[in-house]
């Protein structure tokens, strides 16, 4: 196997991250290219990056580029992503810029890896909700079909970034320290007395807004979930219906998800296929109070999924727990294993695939 120039774009949490799967899965890297909006040298386990300040010319030479993507941050994403398929590269975005873009794949490997061939020069890492959800759901889908979702997600305060889990941690801190210490704002529900990065108090707390409101009174990190789903399973008849909450957990997203199947399933065979699925773990042991939580699968690649029971009212009916750490298969995993399944193609502009030079 061949060597690549890659390039991870931004060193946020989601950032730090990738270069941590890159190190971790052993990525076959010739160069590694690290780029930020100002140079600066920072330390990820013991290892030490040069961080450059992102220019179009820094791409030259660059196989694969991963955008490592901010909500609410769109500049690096659409100033430098076609700057860097110009020269030859394939961008991997982590951001929500090209998700929904009828031209861009939206992949996770588990589910849609064929789709990765498709690509025009960007492929779209979807939302982190989105992915775990596949995940657990693509087995039975195969099995079952799906006609309906309701989704509840209980989303980690790192999904903001490393700000909302600074806020979470001084908002902690300051509460125990004094009780009430922050005020809110009656009329605007925000803080009266400090900066926060999250529109609510995350401390002690949990608020159903994520993103901003937009069609229907849903927010569009919401809506993020109903249309990637549907693109990603390439099936628009799903019925999908979603919360999203942000809960005061450091790293790990959470979802309550009730699935109306087209066909019967039992929590049994659903259990099993589970099981054995790519990507995914099974933990669901009632008695013994086994299930997934957030704080057991922080730094962890695999989907876990527990409480497998069916509703007693529904024929069809299937109750999901399910959660993954929203940083790694939610975010810099997922994109990793994307520029694998790259390496395994003829796709990438700048270079033939090992199987391509026989």
């Amino acid at each position: 196997m061949r060597n690549y120039n890659v390039a991870v774009v931004g060193v946020g949490a989601v950032g730090i991250e990738m270069l941590r799967c890159l190190r971790q899965r052993n990525f076959p890297i010739q160069e590694l290219r690290v780029f930020a909006r100002s140079a600066r040298d920072i330390e990820v386990d013991g290892q030490k990056y040069s961080v450059k300040a992102i220019s179009p010319e820094g791409f030259d030479g660059i196989d694969i580029a991963l955008f490592a993507g901010t909500e609410g941050e769109k500049g690096a994403a659409v100033t430098y992503a076609s700057e860097a398929v110009k020269r030859g590269a394939v961008v991997i975005d982590n951001g929500a810029d090209f998700r929904m873009d009828p031209g861009v794949p939206l992949v996770v490997p588990e589910v849609n890896a064929k789709d990765v061939k498709k690509h025009k020069g960007i492929i779209a890492n979807p939302n982190c909700s989105t992915i775990q959800l596949v995940v657990a759901l693509w087995p039975i889908y195969k099995k079952a079909g799906i006609k309906r979702l309701v989704v509840t997600t209980l989303q980690a305060s790192s999904g903001a970034g490393r700000g909302a889990v600074e806020q979470l941690k001084e908002e902690t801190v300051s509460l125990l320290a004094s009780w009430p210490v922050i005020q809110f704002n009656r009329q605007t529900g925000k803080p009266a007395n400090r900066q926060t990065v999250l529109p609510q108090q995350i401390a002690f707390n949990v608020f159903p807004q994520i993103g901003s409101f937009t069609e229907y009174d849903y927010t569009n990190e919401e809506w993020k979930l109903v249309k990637e789903t549907h693109k990603i399973m390439h099936d628009e008849k799903i019925k999908i219906s979603a919360t999203c909450v942000r809960v005061p957990v450091r790293t790990g997203h959470s979802e309550s998800v009730y699935v109306e199947t087209v066909k019967p399933i039992e929590p049994d065979k659903a259990r099993d296929i589970l099981s054995k699925a790519p990507g995914v773990i099974v933990i669901d042991e009632p008695k013994g109070n086994f299930y997934p939580m957030p704080k057991d699968i922080e730094g962890k690649d695999e989907v876990f999924v527990g409480r497998i029971r069916k509703d007693p009212f529904i024929k069809n009916g299937l109750w999901l727990w399910i959660v993954s750490d929203n940083l790694r298969k939610g975010a810099a995993l997922n994109a990793v294993q994307i520029a694998e399944l790259l390496t395994h193609s003829a796709t990438i502009p700048n270079v033939k695939s090992p199987q391509c030079q026989h």
